[in-house]
């Protein structure tokens, strides 16, 4: 996979992610360590994501735009959605920040 995938964070865990170096933030309220991997989309299904699942966030989030050529982990495409099939990109690992290529912040409304 060589076209940009893309992570909604939250602002706390990106800038703890600069002093680390990793990024390891599966999805909201949830872990790498939990998960087993991290929840990405491609340029069309972040929009969806950010509707879906952070519509009652009242901050801003941070939209990572990765390469995923840099990253150490495997990228995996797998079935996001088990009722239309649509497949999603999944980091086996955490996030090198030198992956991310470029941020933008997203502030609420984010329905």
């Amino acid at each position: 996979m060589t076209t940009p995938i893309f992570h909604l964070a939250e602002p706390q865990a990106w800038t703890e992610a600069g002093a680390s170096g990793l990024y390891a933030v599966s999805t909201r309220g949830r872990t790498l360590a939990q998960e087993g991997f991290i929840h990405c989309s491609e340029a069309a299904q972040w929009p969806v994501v950010r509707r879906s699942f952070y519509a009652d966030v009242e901050t801003d989030l941070v939209l990572l735009e990765i390469d995923p050529t840099r990253l150490s982990a495997p990228v995996v495409r797998e079935v996001g959605n088990p009722a239309t099939g649509e497949e999603f990109p999944h980091v086996y690992g955490p996030i090198e920040v030198s992956a991310v290529v470029a941020t933008a912040v997203l502030a609420p409304p984010h329905a």
